[in-house]
């Protein structure tokens, strides 16, 4: 009989806005610092050294000096983050093609058809992996290997930063058992709280619930907890060659946020981290889509075409608060934005009579691209100086 391997890997970027501002200034790694705007703005990624005293995301930018007044706060390099992100995916790639990209600093690796005999071996490749994007981009990773994405992205938040996981077949509900129950999907702060006051701190404590005390405290969701206490989890790895299709980029919230001008401005941020790739790729977008979360894990989004397809990032900032509002429709605070590019277009030969003022600002995009994303950026849009994202 064969013994069943961990054969599924989720990878966890540490503090990747920072991380990569990092990678630029290595003389502050060890440091207490922090990607944010200084002025009206909040903390968008902190490094751990940050964390442990006392800053967190989103905080307020004045609230975190005062918190840790010694914070080296970090200005936002646009098309930065994209990149490394880019380049730390392809990196997995080389190891297997089954790569799920979640986000721009997460996803989930499918190694069963790679061959490996042993799961020792696919332990040995994944530390390479992580050893290589490490000395090649500088980046700390954090890795879980399991029989499924559930666990597996579990195991990459168990021992952060730089953590490595693997979870045996079969372990998976003995793994869980002693884990906060916030680690389960779908369980934000407020839930967990409230569940913490019910007796429910652990994932075993699920477990030990009847079948009546399930459905009295999850409702129509008490299957579906039952089964992530217990491990289980069938989804597939998803292979989605977004770079022929489109071009997304989402960000989850440390704290659930409500300011729709800080929402606005991180969609923002978004475009003019995306925009370069498809520049560079030779491509136009024609459709932008907003898509919001709420902290019930409950989505909504909203989209929108321009008339003619571009690789400029200024006709599609109008169309971000619109597209907000049209999603962000509940008087709720969000957990996650993301933006999506589609509608990906070769383009077309220019015979337009205004054809040339078009390509006078694609040649400045051009020169921007490369200022940003050298060693000291210092080029900036208006909605970057404020509430910087990482």
């Amino acid at each position: 009989m064969t013994r069943a391997l961990p054969t599924i890997v989720h990878l966890d970027a540490d503090a990747f806005f920072v991380s990569c501002e990092l990678a630029l200034r290595p003389d502050l790694r060890g440091q207490k610092t922090a990607v944010g705007g200084r002025e009206r703005g909040i903390i968008s990624s902190a490094s751990y050294e940050a964390r442990a005293a006392g800053v967190y995301t989103p905080m307020p930018t004045k609230l975190a000096l005062r918190v840790c007044p010694d914070l080296i706060l970090l200005p936002h390099t646009s098309g930065l983050y994209g990149k490394k992100s880019r380049e730390m995916f392809d990196r997995c790639e080389a190891l297997t093609p089954i790569v799920q990209r979640n986000s721009i600093d997460e996803g989930y690796l499918d190694l069963a058809m790679c061959g490996f005999k042993t799961a020792a071996e696919i332990e040995a490749r994944v530390r390479a992996l992580q050893q290589r994007i490490w000395d090649e981009l500088q980046i700390p990773t954090s890795f879980g290997i399991a029989a499924n994405k559930l666990v597996a992205a579990i195991a990459s938040k168990a021992r952060k930063p730089r953590g490595f996981t693997v979870v045996p077949p079969g372990q998976e509900a003995e793994f869980l058992a002693p884990l906060p129950i916030g680690v389960l999907p779908g369980i934000g702060r407020k839930t967990e709280e409230r569940l913490k006051a019910a007796g429910l701190q652990l994932v075993r404590d699920v477990l030990a619930l009847t079948e009546r005390q399930l459905e009295d405290t999850f409702g129509n969701f008490a299957d579906e907890v039952r089964r992530m206490a217990r491990g289980e989890d069938d989804r597939v790895v998803h292979v989605d060659h977004e770079d022929a299709k489109s071009y997304s980029q989402q960000e989850t919230f440390g704290e659930d946020i409500w300011d729709f001008a800080t929402i606005e401005r991180i969609a923002k941020r978004m475009i003019d981290d995306l925009m370069p790739s498809i520049r560079a790729d030779g491509k136009r977008a024609r459709t932008l889509t907003v898509k919001v979360r709420y902290p019930g894990m409950e989505d909504s989004s909203s989209g929108r075409s321009l008339s003619e397809s571009s690789d400029l990032e200024a006709p599609f900032y109008p169309l971000v608060a619109p597209l907000l509002k049209a999603a962000w429709t509940k008087r709720r605070p969000l957990r996650l934005v993301s933006v999506r590019f589609s509608g990906i277009e070769e383009p077309a030969a220019q015979l337009e009579m205004f054809g040339q003022t078009d390509e006078k600002k694609r040649r400045l995009a051009a020169v921007l691209d490369k200022l940003n994303t050298g060693k000291n950026p210092t080029v900036k849009r208006g909605h970057q100086l404020g509430g910087e994202r990482g």
